[in-house]
């Protein structure tokens, strides 16, 4: 018996026989693809329908993967749009706000001008603001309500005329310096203005709180036509604001009226206007004590 190191690896006919066709099918693989190799150089548009039906039969991949990819992207896109619109939303929120206030003003004005229709030698013409300043401060630890303009004599001011924000009325002069002057706010206790509501007749008058709320009091006592959400703009009565501008938004009913916020908060205005006194005669005749007034 030869011993065990000597066999070769030929040894077993069946292990020779898978060796033999191992080397066939390579041998036939190798020539088949230099066939097709030399198919592809010399005749390329023979494999047209192979590859036409390949690319078909991976399309259905192909284009989950295109939609996979462009969803994810849309994804974060959308995510990352999410995050960069804060800011934009709030300008264009701020925005919204001013307009609507001023579409409420343009029909307070239109109503205005159809009680006036039958009015001759009425001119209205546009009056250039007195002087443009900031409010500098404020009384935050008094029970009254001020504001501190930072515009005096110097610039034209005077005692009476209107303060107003580009959203609304914010109070009227109160003192005069020669730099600076003291503004009364809406909201303070000793505050009233004559109102309307935007689009109608339904008047009332405007009252400070003290808390940075008004009160709404109805002329007219009965049943209570406001509602949560109405919009008061100024009268024109007393003289010293000119009407249809924007003043305060109700937020809750009452018996006689209602509450309502400011639409021009002092806080925050960057800059204010002063502007000249509606009607001068108006509103002094308004400040003469009623014994005066008949004495003359």
């Amino acid at each position: 018996m030869a011993p065990t190191g000597s066999r070769r690896s030929g040894y077993s006919r069946r292990a020779q026989y898978n060796l033999f066709t191992g080397y066939v099918i390579a041998g036939i693989g190798a020539l088949i693809g230099a066939i097709l190799l030399a198919l592809s150089f010399f005749q390329p548009q023979l494999f047209g329908g192979v590859r036409g039906a390949a690319q078909g039969s991976l399309s259905p991949a192909t284009e989950t993967a295109a939609t996979v990819r462009t969803g994810s992207k849309s994804v974060w896109e959308n995510i990352s749009g999410y995050y960069r619109a804060g800011s934009k939303n709030a300008q264009l929120k701020r925005e919204m706000e001013i307009a609507r206030i001023r579409l409420r003003e343009a029909e307070a004005v239109k109503q205005e001008n159809v009680r006036l229709k039958g009015l001759l030698d009425l001119h209205e013409a546009e009056t250039k603001p007195v002087a443009v300043a900031r409010l500098v401060g404020s009384s935050a630890s008094s029970t009254r309500r001020f504001a501190y303009l930072g515009a005096g004599s110097d610039d034209g001011v005077a005692v009476g005329m209107p303060v107003r924000s580009p959203r609304g009325v914010v109070g009227r002069i109160l003192e005069t310096g020669s730099s600076s002057s003291r503004v009364l706010l809406l909201t303070d206790t000793e505050s009233v203005l004559p109102v309307r509501r935007a689009g109608d007749e339904v008047v009332a008058f405007a009252e400070g709180r003290g808390d940075g709320l008004l009160r709404i009091k109805l002329i007219n006592l009965g049943i209570n036509p406001l509602e949560p959400g109405d919009l008061f703009v100024t009268s024109g009565a007393g003289g010293y604001y000119p009407p249809g501008i924007a003043v305060a938004i109700l937020t809750e009913t009452t018996d006689d009226g209602g509450l309502a916020r400011i639409v021009s908060d002092p806080a925050a205005a960057d800059y204010v206007s002063v502007e000249q006194i509606y009607e001068p005669e108006a509103a002094l005749g308004a400040e003469t004590p009623i014994e005066r007034e008949l004495t003359d």
